[in-house]
């Protein structure tokens, strides 16, 4: 992320709202940055289902960029854009947690699916395949590809979701690690310990999963760009992203239940 400064016009107008909360001021930022709160409405709502309003998206993701303008410390000369997203794409999946959009039913069947593939995985130790888990649950494939489908944004927060330390500093979930002492050398070797494990956990991934994986997070592609890069359905790129997750999901759990031994 490359830093800037805030300056010309816009400068005055930050100014102006961090000193008195000016409305004039307010209201110019948010004509200025509102653009963000679309970008971000965009990329998520690709892997959500068609329940979703986008009127909420856009209501949620408001509200995160508001929230952005209060707690944004224009004195260190870091990009606004980018705190913005993270702050806009958190409020979003706030919202849609408080609304709670996905049925019952549909986390009901994404937990034992989930469960399934973590069973199944511990007892073969490698990637097993939709044909196995189906025979496992005794659901369809078609039908476990939907509720993947379907729960396409739980995925998206367990890896992709901010997080924010009592500074406001923005890490990654997978790189906060409880940590009081990090002077300490144990604690270095246990955050590492759990950076490979995780990218172990990717190699063994199967390989479009991988690619999907990494296309992501790594290439930033969204979903549909990703399914016109594989020439696939973007639908398809969402259950290939939602079954990667819930197998590093689980190699992480593993390995976390390990350590609590050691």
């Amino acid at each position: 992320m490359d830093d800037v400064k805030l300056e010309g016009p816009t400068s005055d107008y930050w100014t102006k709202w961090k000193e008195n909360k000016d409305q004039e001021a307010g209201n110019y930022l948010v004509s200025q940055y509102f653009t963000l709160v679309e970008y971000v409405v965009n990329r998520m709502a690709i892997g959500l289902p068609h329940s979703v309003q986008r009127d909420d998206l856009i209501s949620f993701g408001s509200h995160g960029l508001l929230d952005a303008f209060d707690k944004f410390d224009t004195e260190r000369g870091l990009k606004f854009e980018t705190y913005a997203s993270w702050r806009i794409k958190g409020a979003i999946i706030d919202g849609l947690r408080k609304t709670d959009w996905l049925p019952r039913s549909v986390r009901d069947k994404a937990r034992k699916i989930e469960e399934a593939y973590a069973k199944l995985e511990q007892e073969t130790l490698r990637a097993v395949t939709d044909k196995e888990v189906s025979a496992f649950l005794g659901m369809d494939e078609e039908e476990i590809n939907r509720v993947l489908q379907d729960t396409t944004i739980s995925s998206l927060m367990s890896i992709d979701e901010p997080i924010y330390d009592e500074e406001d500093h923005q890490t990654g979930r997978f790189n906060m690690i409880e940590n009081e002492h990090a002077d300490k050398p144990e604690e270095y070797i246990h955050k590492q310990y759990l950076k490979d494990t995780l990218a172990t956990g990717i190699n063994k991934l199967p390989e479009k999963e991988k690619l999907v994986v990494s296309l992501f997070y790594y290439e930033e592609l969204n979903l549909t760009e990703i399914a016109e890069v594989l020439e696939l359905s973007t639908s398809r790129i969402s259950q290939l992203h939602s079954k990667a997750i819930l197998r590093l999901k689980n190699a992480l759990h593993q390995e976390q239940e390990l350590m609590k031994l050691v």
